[in-house]
């Protein structure tokens, strides 16, 4: 892990209690440190900090991709086909509400993926995804 780089994220949210839950219980994140402004979460091995207050970045309409209508801004993580299948499954179980529920896209192309998009309790969109050949996410 050392060797590779990671990426920070800093990110608005209105209540950290219930981010302490969507992101430390829902997504299952390890937190780090935190005062009462802001919590470190480690995102497999990234460093995401919700800090309280702060203006939500404003959501547009989306972009077509697939036929669904994605939203933006989002982030997310590019996991390994069996931890995406996983967190899927935890996800469901808690009955999260998704944006775009758990699907396969672009089957059979250069660049196949699995693919999830889901709002945090203060409007933030997520994305995680998996490659079926991790050497086609630039294809």
């Amino acid at each position: 892990m050392a060797n590779r780089p990671r990426f920070h994220l800093a990110f608005p949210v209105h209540d950290l209690a219930a981010a302490r839950k969507f992101y430390g219980e829902t997504l299952g994140c390890e937190e780090g440190r935190s005062t009462h402004d802001w919590i470190d979460f480690n995102l497999w091995g990234h460093q995401i900090v919700a800090h309280l207050g702060g203006d939500i970045a404003e959501q547009s309409d989306g972009h077509v991709v697939d036929d669904k209508s994605v939203p933006v801004p989002h982030f997310g993580l590019i996991l390994d086909w069996p931890d995406w299948e996983a967190l899927r499954d935890r996800l469901i179980s808690y009955g999260l509400d998704f944006i775009i529920k758990p699907y396969v896209r672009f089957k059979g192309q250069a660049g196949e993926q699995a693919t999830m998009f889901f709002r945090d309790p203060s409007g933030n969109a997520l994305e995680f995804k998996a490659f079926r050949d991790e050497d086609e996410i630039f294809a």
